[in-house]
């Protein structure tokens, strides 16, 4: 063997190890880029003015019909709220019965027949009015490039971090709101890191609060599990010296799932305690007690249903508020209604169009409307 075959076998070894080892090395580290895309119609949807997207109702009733139907209202509240604790306390006891919940359901849907009466005479008078802003008519088109990025270190710690860029006009269908322009540069998600000790994560500004999205946004999360029970903490590095902290706790056990969720503000501290119980494969009963810093606490009950397709949700509260949601779906398709105690309504329709198409379009009792096509690449 000459010299030249023996340094050309020496090059071919060298580039096939070489490879080897850049394969190893990508097997623990990916990253993973995906897009999506939208284009449609809109009409007088709310700007994002951070007011309520509610129109006032003038009264039509005299003193005395107005007066006599908050009465009816109250006394239809009472009730309710004390059956939908009977619910709660029977369901932890065990004793819960099929007559005590359709008493609950009854006296809830009181509530809801008082609190249209009162509209009827009062107009919006069981929270008070006020307008935001609306958009023309107009088109909107967005498209975007997410980077999702993940590996592992040699002693078994996950890692991940995300970069997004979006560009051009977006609306929020969900909340029928116009979200405008966005400006097409760069964005940094969050970056995290989760072992046997939990997950870390960072995000400056991006990480919501747990009690509500209505506060200011935390930067740093830790989630673990302790026992049974799930724990999320997070801290706003920036926020003053209340307002910083926020805290997620669950558990769940023989149907039951209990969350319990906190958070400073600056008026003390605001927590709320869920309960949901499944009563089969079909009927879930919920259970709500928020209390807001330096405020009334709200109790809420609902219950829900899904059968054959067909969805049915309804929630009422202590505060003379409600709510009504109705779904169906068959196959690719969705349509969805839901109404409150403000008679504001929305209804929305989606189909999947097939190959990460899906059409979209949605209208509501403010006139807001809006109709387009999303893609998935």
């Amino acid at each position: 063997m000459n010299n030249s075959t023996r340094n050309l076998k020496m090059k071919k070894l060298l580039i096939a190890t070489t490879a080897l080892v850049a394969t190893a090395g990508m097997a623990s580290a990916d990253i993973t880029i995906s897009g999506h895309a939208a284009a449609g119609v809109y009409s007088g949807l709310s700007n994002k003015d951070g007011t309520a997207a509610v129109k006032a109702v003038a009264a039509t009733g005299t003193a005395d019909e107005i007066t006599t139907a908050t009465s009816a209202l109250t006394s239809a509240t009472t009730a309710s709220t004390t059956a939908a604790a009977l619910i709660v306390t029977n369901t932890a006891a065990g004793t819960l019965t099929g007559a005590q919940i359709l008493d609950a359901a009854t006296k809830a849907q009181a509530v809801v027949d008082a609190t249209a009466a009162l509209d009827a005479v009062n107009g919006t008078a069981v929270a008070a009015a006020t307008v935001g802003t609306y958009s023309g008519d107009g088109i909107y088109s967005n498209a975007g490039v997410d980077f999702t990025m993940t590996g592992a270190t040699d002693n078994g710690i996950s890692f991940s971090a995300s970069v997004n860029i979006d560009a051009g006009n977006e609306v929020d269908t969900g909340d029928f709101e116009l979200d405008g322009k966005d400006g097409g540069t760069a964005g940094l998600g969050s970056v995290s890191m989760s072992g046997t000790f939990g997950t870390l994560t960072f995000d400056d500004g991006g990480i919501e609060n747990l009690y509500s999205d209505g506060l200011s946004n935390a930067d740093v999360s830790y989630s673990t599990t302790v026992g049974a029970v799930s724990l999320t903490v997070a801290h706003d590095t920036a926020a003053a010296s209340t307002g910083t902290n926020s805290v997620s706790a669950g558990y769940t056990a023989s149907g039951m799932a209990f969350t319990l969720t906190a958070s400073e503000v600056a008026a003390g501290t605001s927590a709320s305690l869920a309960v949901s119980y499944a009563l089969n494969d079909t009927v879930t009963i919920t259970a709500d007690t928020d209390q807001a810093a330096g405020k009334e606490s709200v109790q809420t009950i609902g219950a829900s249903t899904t059968l054959n397709g067909v969805s049915v949700s309804v929630e009422s509260a202590n505060n003379s508020t409600w709510d009504v949601d109705l779904g169906y779906t068959a196959g690719g398709f969705a349509l969805t209604y839901g109404v409150d105690e403000t008679d504001g309504w929305t209804a929305t329709a989606t189909s999947a169009l097939g190959g990460g198409a899906t059409f979209a379009a949605g209208v509501n009792s403010e006139d807001s409307m809006y109709a387009g096509v999303s893609f998935a690449f």
